[in-house]
Parts: C-alpha cells; structure tokens; sequence
C-alpha cells in the first residue's frame, strides 16, 4: 500500500470528500434532516458540523421540499449547497422543486441563473428497512432535462465522484447505494488523478458476454463474472457511474466484441434504466448482437416488506439466468 493511501468504507469516502470539498471552497453548505449534531442517520456527514459550524452544516426541519426550495435560494446566490435527503422514499415531497425548479432554472433563463446544488440520495434496498426506505427512483430523475445524475458503488468512487458533484455548475441527483456504506473497504490514493464524473467504465474484461450495472448492483454483476468464470464463462462488467448523461462509449464497444449484453438494476424493470440502454445498444450495435439484450431488476410491485425484499431484489442467480438464456440464443 503506497504511503499516503488508506482503506476505506463507501460511508467514509463520502464523508472525507465532503469534507475535502468544504475546505476548498467556503461557499459549500450541507443541509438535511439530522446531518449536524447526529451526523445523518448513516454517519456520512459525521463530525462535519463540529468542524465547520452550524452555519455550514444545517439541521433542517422535517419538510423535504422545504430543505431543497431554500438549497435553490442558496444556489442562485452563489453558494454550493449540499442537500441530503434522509431516504430515497423520502424524496418524492421535494420532487415538484427538483423537477421544476432545480432542473429547470438554467434553461427558464437563458443561462444566466446556474443552479450548482448536489442532491444526495441513499438508495435502494438490502437494509431490512420499512416502507419509503428502500426505493430506487433514478430513472424518475434521469428522464427530466436538466438535471445530471449519478450514481457511485464502491468507497473511491464515493470520495472523488461527491467533489466532482459539487464542482460542477449544473444540479447533480447523487445516488448513494446504501447497503453499501459499511460493507467493503478499498484503497484510496488521495495524490491518484479521478475518473472523470460523467464517464462509465469497464471493471472487469471479458469475452463473452457484457454485464452492465450500478450502484448496489455493481457488486453483484461482479459475484456474477466470477462465478461463471468457474464454469468457463468470461463475462465483461461495466460501472455506469452516471445515468444522465449515459456514458455509452464503453458499453457499445463492449458489446461489439461480446455480442451479448444484460442490463442489471435493483429498480422495476418496467421503463427503468435498463430499457433506455437496451434501446441504445439495439441501434447502435443491432449487426454486433448474437442474442437480444436481457433486462434485470425489481419485479413490478411496491417495494415489499423486508421479510421478503430478497425475494424481490435481483441476486446473483438470477444475473447468471440471464445470462445462460442469452448465451442459448
């Protein structure tokens, strides 16, 4: 391990990338329900207001829509506020500001208002959690203009992806997989050059087939990949990283050599993520396909009770269903 790198979990990458990007720039905020004093209900914002202050890092009152109009205030008057919202369930109270105020506000004005607020958002499930705390709504906001979207695995990624988000000048929707923030650590290497934000990547190369995930999903398309490896199967795996914009280079000259592709997500199948790459890679690489591209995700119902969820997430056997059926074709 070189000498300035250290092993972290996703919950402490985003915590020193939020730190790191409030040292650089004095005009970033943090807002959200029980971000100060208990350092949110993940510990992600944890000892932040205690080094910063409480005019920086912000108890907000219970009112979602509330913490997002005022972080539009903030913005349009030069700040660069960070806004958590405590579950993704929870998010759909503040959705009118997100879609017609936040992603709207460059455009109505001809470019002169830039909107520079990062949105967090803990999502989907694997957490035994209760109804609202286990949603996986990206495609809701990757379907609106104007707003960037986003969505990291692993701790690097958490700890560089976060500062590019408050970097950038236009509204980002972070996407936090929250079974994620204490399970695996990696090595970060602070002095090391970032991905840049709006990129996708290849994280496992193969030849046959390509597996193509986010997020939570990621590290099971992973499992997945070495799993078939035992059975002499080679599978590519690729980390979206950004849903809006999609970052379709690398998934379109994968899928030319592979032939196969299978989309993985937590969220319903219908209309999800999925559905818009299929179709891109379906008329992009239509001549390159040995098989049509298979889709997995949630089944179409309400994200159920947490005695059942493993029954309604996508897992390991059924990544490696899909793709036995697309290697039968």
């Amino acid at each position: 391990m070189a000498g300035n790198a250290q092993r972290i979990t996703l919950a402490k990458g985003l915590n020193m990338g939020l730190r790191k990007a409030m040292e650089d720039d004095p005009k970033v905020l943090i807002m959200g329900e029980d971000v100060g004093k208990l350092g949110g209900v993940f510990r992600i914002t944890d000892g932040l207001q205690k080094d910063f202050g409480e005019d920086r890092v912000i108890d907000s009152p219970l009112a979602e829509s509330g913490i997002v109009g005022t972080a539009v205030g903030l913005a349009l008057r030069g700040y660069r506020p960070v806004v958590e919202i405590q579950f993704d369930g929870f998010v759909y109270p503040a959705y009118d500001q997100i879609v017609c105020q936040v992603a709207k506000m460059h455009f109505r004005s001809q470019g002169r208002s830039k909107m520079p607020m990062v949105i967090r958002i803990p999502f989907g499930g694997g957490i035994g959690a209760v109804e609202h705390h286990s949603e996986s709504p990206e495609a809701q906001f990757a379907h609106t203009p104007g707003l960037k979207v986003v969505a990291c695995s692993n701790p690097v990624d958490g700890y560089w992806m976060i500062q590019q988000a408050i970097a950038c000048d236009d509204p980002v929707i972070f996407l936090e997989p929250k079974r994620q923030y204490h399970a695996d650590k990696a090595e970060l290497d602070e002095s090391a050059t970032p991905e840049p934000l709006f990129s996708s990547r290849v994280i496992r190369q193969g030849t046959d087939a390509t597996v193509i995930a986010y997020g939570p999903m990621v590290k099971i398309a992973m499992a997945a990949a070495e799993a078939a490896a035992t059975d002499g199967t080679s599978l590519e795996v690729i980390d979206l990283r950004t849903l809006s914009p999609l970052d379709m280079g690398p998934v379109l000259e994968s899928v030319r050599r592979t032939g196969r592709a299978v989309i993985a997500h937590e969220a319903h199948v219908n209309l999800g993520m999925g559905a818009e790459v299929s179709a891109r890679i379906t008329e992009e690489c239509f001549y390159s396909l040995e098989a049509p591209v298979l889709r997995v995700g949630g089944f179409d119902t309400p994200y159920p009770a947490s005695r059942i969820e493993e029954d309604f997430l996508p897992d390991l056997d059924r990544v490696l269903d899909a793709v036995d059926r697309s290697l039968a074709f």
